[in-house]
């Protein structure tokens, strides 16, 4: 690749190119965060000119450099950078900056605008997907690269603020990409030492660059606005082979600005009508809106020449090791297209049959039979692995330095795995597969939120799934957690009765490709479930189906999930002996049992009829099923420290109990 010299007159020239873009698309908005497209557009664009690898004319390429603008409330600064190397954002869209329909929406948004990596906003969850690609990557490499050429050999980049590193998540990922020695990483730390409220000192003054050193980073400090220093800088970071590197670039927010410069006035707000004139004076800018200078757009289009010309000397290396590795290759576009065996049902269900047993112990058996098949599948736990039983046994694990694995360590990190977890989804190749109790699914919420919302396959695994988790009490109890995982937008949760239902929830995650998936398991044993014909793959698919017909005209539907579908079961079965005919439906997955039309909701819930609902939980959506005049058997309060037996017969989840409820519910 050919270089492309950035002068000092011309890097100056691109900076307050992008400066003069966010004011004016703020100010055109009259909404929006200027300040730190203007602090940060040195660095920025001389990233852009003079070291990331990338090619507009295809953004999926997967050996480019990535780029994360972590601080996503600074997105101008992004479209502009999208705008002015030739991605598919025309000044026009600029001009509708956070407008309906626009492309250049509040903060950035993965699948939304090309050339967005990952939908940032969050603060920090920017800052723990850049660690997930920089992950896979290392893992791409440990399973491709050849002695002549490696397809993963890139690195990731990241635009961090203030605010992604006082967020805890940060401190997460950070730690854990210390310990794995991710060198591929290189992150620009904006220390512009504003926030909303003020100046940093507000509430931080920790020293930074002894914390990243202390957690294996390797750190450098530059003056934000000196470009070559900042060059130096990013020449040294990307030749660090084993530490990930933090650079601490001091800046100004509003750079350039005569009455907003180091302003919290700036941080959130338009400068104003007369500050953007003065700023415009200040910089000898034109009065033309949205103007670029025809010399940047000379320089940038230069720069993607050379970046095309280095795409494809990457693709004729790709073909080579092709030939050279027909096996890797198969590989290859397998992992890349995340790809799944069209027997994966059968197989996911022969691996555990109709036995009973803790769905937690029955998906680690069906995990082994799934990661035989999907080479794509990898993940681990937050320290919880003998509990939820998700190590792929016939693996290695990932270590420092050691990447060819497929067992994850993700520490006791909650947040931080499900975060990594969407980079690793998003860098391309794996299927990831993160671990804990469903109580600590509020630690990963916010990251989970934004695989929904990303559209990204990645499976959480969550364990000790209700009230009967036991002695250890309302603190690990999950109540609540299930019925708000429901309300999340495009998250599939599901929560399987026995193995065979256990089977092909996970083989529903690993088809899934267009968003998230949770697997909700017991601790404890259940019976296998009595079904009166054979459960088909394609009506598990549905979300629920009649396990128990209660004959042509039930008296009464009882609905449940997962371990309490064995406990309608049981409690059908005394109501028949006391003359009561109870239909039982499985609604193992609420979500795509809602989703189905009418009609097949009416076969499994006929209309006049009674209806139940029995889930050792808060009632949640199951409203939505049962009516106005329908009964819940829950729980709507916290828990209690006591063994399981005891806890069903305090809170009412034994056969006789509930058979007892129901039938009363029925008489009145």
């Amino acid at each position: 690749m050919a270089a492309v010299i950035l002068t000092n007159e011309d890097a100056s020239l691109g900076a307050d190119t992008l400066r003069m873009l966010a004011v004016d698309a703020v100010e055109t908005a009259a909404s929006g965060h200027p300040g730190l497209p203007m602090g940060a557009a040195d660095y920025a664009f001389l990233l852009w000119h003079s070291h990331l690898r990338f090619d507009p004319a295809d953004p999926e390429w997967p050996g480019r450099d990535r780029f994360i603008l972590s601080a996503g409330h600074g997105s101008m600064l992004l479209y502009g950078l999208l705008h002015l190397f030739g991605f598919d954002l025309p000044r026009d869209e600029l001009k509708r900056f956070r407008q309906w329909g626009s492309r250049t929406p509040g903060h950035p948004e993965y699948g939304h605008t090309p050339g967005v990596e990952v939908t940032t906003g969050p603060l920090g969850q920017g800052f723990a997907m850049g660690v997930g690609m920089a992950l896979a990557a290392r893992m791409g490499s440990a399973r491709f690269a050849d002695e002549r050429f490696d397809p993963c050999a890139h690195h990731i980049y990241a635009l961090v603020s203030d605010g992604d590193l006082m967020e805890g998540v940060s401190q997460e990922a950070a730690s854990l990409a210390g310990h794995l020695k991710l060198g591929n990483l290189v992150y620009l730390y904006d220390d512009n030492r504003i926030t909303i409220e003020g100046s940093t000192d507000l509430a931080f003054s920790e020293d930074t660059a002894g914390r990243f050193a202390a957690l294996g980073w390797h750190v450098q400090a530059v003056d934000g606005h000196d470009v070559r220093q900042v060059d130096e800088a990013l020449w040294r970071a990307r030749v660090e082979r084993e530490r990930p590197s933090l650079i601490i670039a001091r800046t100004h927010i509003a750079q350039g600005s005569p009455g907003k410069h180091d302003s919290a006035a700036a941080h959130g707000s338009p400068l104003g009508a007369e500050e953007a004139a003065a700023t415009r004076r200040s910089l000898g800018w034109p009065d033309e809106l949205f103007h670029v200078p025809e010399r940047i757009r000379e320089l940038c289009e230069q720069r993607r020449e050379a970046l095309a010309e280095a795409r494809a000397a990457w693709q004729d290396e790709l073909r080579r090791w092709r030939r050279r590795n027909s096996d890797k290759g198969r590989l290859w576009d397998l992992m890349a297209e995340k790809g799944v065996p069209r027997d994966l049902e059968s197989r996911l269900l022969a691996a555990v049959g109709a036995e009973a047993g803790a769905t937690r112990s029955l998906a680690g058996k069906v995990l082994q039979a799934a990661a035989a098949v999907v080479p794509s599948l990898v993940g681990g736990s937050a320290d919880l692995e003998p509990s939820t039983n998700t190590r792929i046994k016939d693996s290695s694990s990932v270590l420092p330095g050691s990447y060819g694995g497929r067992n994850l360590h993700f520490g006791v990190r909650e947040h931080a795995m499900a975060a990594i977890m969407n980079g690793m989804a998003r860098h391309g190749g794996f299927i990831p597969y993160g671990a804990t109790f469903l109580v600590f699914a509020d630690y990963c919420r916010p990251a989970i939120r934004l695989a929904a919302l990303m559209k990204q396959q990645a499976v959480y695994v969550f364990t000790h799934d209700s009230l009967f988790v036991g002695e250890d009490g309302p603190t690990h109890q999950p109540v609540e957690q299930l019925s708000s995982l429901r309300l999340i937008p495009n998250l599939r949760v599901i929560r399987p009765a026995d193995g065979p239902e256990t089977a092909l929830a996970w083989a529903a995650a690993l088809r899934r490709t267009d968003g998230p998936t949770a697997l909700v398991l017991t601790r404890q044993k259940v019976p296998a479930i009595a079904r009166e014909e054979t459960l088909d793959p394609r009506t598990f698919a549905k979300g629920g189906y009649v396990v128990r017909s209660g004959g042509a005209a039930p008296a009464v539907v009882l609905m449940a999930s997962g371990s309490e579908v064995g406990l309608a079961l049981a409690a059908a079965e005394i109501m028949a002996g006391n003359g009561v005919a109870a239909r039982v439906v499985s609604i193992p997955c609420m979500e795509a049992f809602l989703a189905q039309p009418e009609s097949y909701r009416r076969r499994c819930l006929p209309g006049r009829v009674p209806r139940v609902a029995v889930e050792a939980g808060h009632g949640g959506l199951w409203w939505r099923l049962l009516g106005p005049a329908g009964l819940f058997i829950g729980l709507e309060t916290f828990g209690a420290s006591a063994p399981e037996k005891v806890l069903a017969e305090q809170y009412g989840f034994t056969p006789e109990l509930v058979a007892r409820r129901v039938a009363e519910f029925v008489e009145r």
